[in-house]
């Protein structure tokens, strides 16, 4: 991951090609359409948050770019590689482009720290003990947990777990970063940090980002872009500092009047 230490909004960045395309995307459970042929798509290098009501959508874009549900009709690609419809062999090729950070940790218990960072790595992308140990303690560093290495799940706090859990993502080098309500299972005051540590990655990394929050002061500052989601569609989107200070759509006002 490469370095920008000077950050610009989104209008002021330079045109970038679409690393996250979805077209003409349906998803149904049974009689629900939860995404309505949802056009999409997420330039390399933006940081895009997605807002709105539960059950609006957001949450099953992320998982099908997991490859975690299937669409119903549509396509997606990533990295100019179709996603779906393709073949399982090919959508596990395309899906290593993809790292995500659950609501809930899903840390190996019988694995120290630094097993469950290194073992993507060593098993799926085949890297060697050696290299993806360097790189884990790196990224522990990073999130505040190089003292972690040879500790259990078990031993540290909700917060230090997620910050485990966004280095075992970013191990696997992605290019895009999805993040799923990643404090939500947080105590309040465990929130601070694991926000603090994506801000940083955000700041600091050329990473895509695509983000599913209730955090709105984290939305605010993290984003190029905002897309407010209601019932399976995208009515409104723009800048952060736009969606948050001037809204147009009466459905935006009314959710975030819920939510500031």
């Amino acid at each position: 991951m490469s370095v920008d230490s000077s950050k610009q909004p989104a209008d002021a960045l330079p045109e970038r090609s679409p690393l996250i395309r979805l077209d003409r995307v349906t998803k149904r459970f049974g009689e629900n359409t939860v995404l309505d042929h949802l056009d999409f798509s997420v330039d390399a290098g933006r940081h895009v948050t997605l807002i709105g009501p539960s059950g609006s959508g957001k949450t099953t874009i992320l998982r099908l770019l997991m490859t975690l549900t299937k669409p119903d009709e549509g396509t997606i690609t990533v990295g100019g590689e179709q996603l779906f419809p393709a073949s399982e062999k090919r959508r596990r090729e395309v899906r290593k482009k993809i790292g995500m950070v659950f609501q809930q940790f899903n840390l190996f218990p019988n694995m120290t720290v630094l097993r469950n960072v290194t073992e993507a790595p060593v098993t799926v992308l085949g890297l060697s003990r050696d290299e993806a140990e360097a790189r884990a303690r790196e990224l522990l560093d990073m999130v505040g947990l190089a003292d972690k290495c040879d500790a259990r799940p078990s031993r540290l706090s909700g917060g230090q777990q997620q910050r485990v859990a966004i280095a075992r993502a970013l191990a696997m080098r992605p290019q895009v970063l999805l993040l799923d309500e990643v404090t939500s299972a947080l105590d309040p005051e465990l929130v601070a940090g694991v926000l603090d540590v994506l801000r940083d990655i955000a700041r600091s990394t050329d990473i895509t980002m695509l983000c599913v929050t209730h955090e709105m002061n984290f939305a605010r500052d993290i984003s190029d872009q905002v897309l407010m989601f209601d019932s399976g569609r995208i009515i409104e989107s723009g800048t952060p500092e736009k969606i948050f200070a001037d809204p147009e759509h009466e459905r935006t006002r009314e959710f975030l009047g819920a939510v500031l």
